[in-house]
């Protein structure tokens, strides 16, 4: 229902919202989607989304994938300790260090760039995604290293040949938890990004709102068109995610 809402309150004349926002888009506008395409600056505002989002999902799964491996098949001393302390990050929300955030990033000259909130994005999402990396690293038996070890492959080779493809669906719930609230985000981008070029999606779309009057239409079919990547990204990776979310439901 909120798909075919947002569906057809894209295909409908801005003029139509105020009588009733509900109704059906007998005559559909089609040109909503065309001038969200050439007025707004839209493929802009994609790449930058696309940029950010898929930096800083590349950084996550690399960061977690090892962090995960090291925390949850080695048992070494502190390695408790240094669990609870990732953990930790996931009760600071980036919101509230938004300020000193800010302050490092000057510092560190990346205010205003793709990198810089790139880094801000993989430091906030890295708690989360370890958590859930070192739970399916503990689920695999132990077995599988001391034979990989014995037939001569390295720690690396045997995280890269042998763990990795059994944590597969850890790896998707990581991605489409991490990426959704990375491409919808609005705050960050708005402090932490000042150079019109360097807007991501959701600032792009603030374009159709005004003091005044605002382009309904025009905006759903927006919104539409910044949903297709998540979509996407949810049908390539939704097999791995339930398997993932279903793991250890069942006994084999």
């Amino acid at each position: 229902m909120p798909v075919f809402f947002l569906f057809n309150s894209a295909l409908r004349e801005t003029s139509s919202f105020a009588s009733n926002p509900f109704v059906l888009a007998r005559d559909p506008h089609w040109e909503n989607f065309q001038q969200v395409w050439s007025d707004g600056e839209f493929v802009i505002y994609l790449k930058n989304s696309l940029i950010v989002t898929g930096g800083s999902l590349t950084l996550i799964l690399i960061l977690a994938l090892g962090a995960g491996f090291v925390l949850g098949r080695y048992e070494f001393k502190g390695n408790g300790l240094v669990f609870g302390f990732v953990l930790t990050g996931m009760l600071i929300p980036a919101k509230l260090a938004i300020l000193p955030l800010f302050i490092q990033l000057k510092w560190m000259h990346l205010l205003d760039s793709h990198i810089g909130l790139i880094l801000v994005y993989a430091s906030g999402a890295l708690p989360a995604a370890i958590f859930i990396m070192s739970g399916f690293f503990r689920s695999l038996p132990i077995d599988l290293d001391s034979a990989a070890r014995i037939d001569g492959a390295s720690e690396l080779q045997l995280l890269r040949q042998v763990l990795t493809p059994l944590v597969r669906p850890g790896l998707a719930i990581v991605a489409i938890y991490s990426a959704i609230p990375i491409w919808n985000d609005f705050f960050l981008p708005l402090v932490l990004l000042q150079s019109p070029e360097n807007k991501t999606i959701m600032q792009g779309l603030t374009v159709f709102f005004g003091q005044y009057a605002s382009q309904w239409g025009i905006l759903f079919a927006g919104l539409t068109m910044a949903a297709l990547p998540l979509i996407v990204l949810y049908l390539v990776l939704s097999e791995q995610f339930i398997k993932g979310l279903t793991a250890g439901a069942v006994k084999g």
